[in-house]
C-alpha cells in the first residue's frame, strides 16, 4: 500500500475512534472530516455536471482501521465531456455520464466512509486527511454545502481559484434540509482548486417510521378537527 495513504488511514483510524467515543445516536458527520452516522441512513445522490478533460468516476469507500474499501459505485463518465473543450469541458447526464441519474446508498451506523473521485489524473477523496500531498499534509479536494449558495459560488468561479473553499467543509445540516452539493477538484491544472470538476447533490431519505409518524399525526389532526366540527354543529 502507498506509504502516504497508509499514514492518512492511520490518522483517519484515530478519527474513527473519536467518532465511536461519542453517543452513537448523536454522532454524525458529512463533510471534509469524513462521513458517518449514528444510525443507518439512506442518502440519495444525483449527478449534477462535470468539467475538465479527465474522465472520472465517483464511488463510496468504507474505512476500517488501515484499509480503504470501495463499497459502491455512484457515477462514471464514459468520455471526458459532452463536446470536447466546449463550456470548459462540460459533461452532463445522459451524454457524458450514462445510467441512472439518481443512486441511493445506505450508510451503516457508526461506520466511517469517504467519497472517492478517480480519474486519469489520480485519486482524490472528499475526506481532506486522505489527500496527502508532497508535504504529507491533507489537502481539501471537495466542497460541501447548501445547494443554492454553493452552486452560485461555483458558477461564479468556474476555472478561477475557488477562494471560499474553506467555508464549505460541512454538509450535514443541508443534507437533512433540502440537500447538499458536493463538488470535487481533481488536482488538474496544477491543482487549480476550481472545485467544479465533478459535482453531485446528496439528500437524506426520511426513515419510513418518520413518514408514518407524520401521516398518523396528520390523520389525528384531521380527525380532531372533524370531532370539533361535529360537536359545534350539534
Amino acid at each position: 500500500m502507498n506509504t502516504k495513504l497508509l499514514s492518512a488511514l492511520t490518522a483517519t483510524a484515530a478519527a474513527t475512534a473519536l467518532f465511536g467515543a461519542g453517543s452513537p445516536a448523536q454522532a454524525a458527520s458529512f463533510g471534509t472530516s469524513g462521513i458517518t452516522f449514528g444510525q443507518n441512513q439512506d442518502v440519495q445522490f444525483n449527478f449534477k455536471e462535470s468539467h475538465g478533460a479527465f474522465t472520472s468516476s465517483l464511488g463510496i469507500y468504507s474505512i476500517n482501521g488501515f484499509s480503504l474499501t470501495k463499497v459502491a459505485d455512484l457515477f462514471a463518465e464514459t468520455k471526458s465531456s459532452d463536446n470536447e473543450g466546449a463550456n470548459e469541458w462540460k459533461g452532463t447526464m445522459g451524454n457524458t455520464v450514462l445510467g441512472p441519474a439518481t443512486v441511493a446508498f445506505t450508510f451503516l451506523a457508526n461506520q466511517v466512509y469517504t467519497l472517492g473521485l478517480s480519474s486519469n489524473n489520480g485519486m482524490v477523496y472528499s475526506t481532506s486527511g486522505l489527500n496527502l500531498n508532497v508535504a504529507s499534509t491533507g489537502s481539501q479536494q471537495a466542497v460541501f454545502g447548501g445547494q443554492s449558495s454553493l452552486w452560485s459560488a461555483l458558477d461564479s468561479k468556474t476555472t478561477k481559484t475557488f477562494g471560499a473553499a474553506g467555508s464549505f467543509t460541512d454538509g450535514i445540516g443541508s443534507l437533512f434540509n433540502g440537500g447538499t452539493l458536493i463538488s470535487f477538484d481533481d488536482r488538474g491544472g496544477g491543482n487549480d482548486a476550481d472545485f467544479q470538476d465533478f459535482a453531485v447533490s446528496a439528500q437524506a431519505v426520511p426513515e419510513p417510521m418518520t413518514m408514518t409518524g407524520l401521516a398518523l399525526g396528520f390523520g389525528g389532526l384531521v380527525a380532531a378537527r372533524r370531532r370539533r366540527a361535529s360537536k359545534t354543529s350539534s
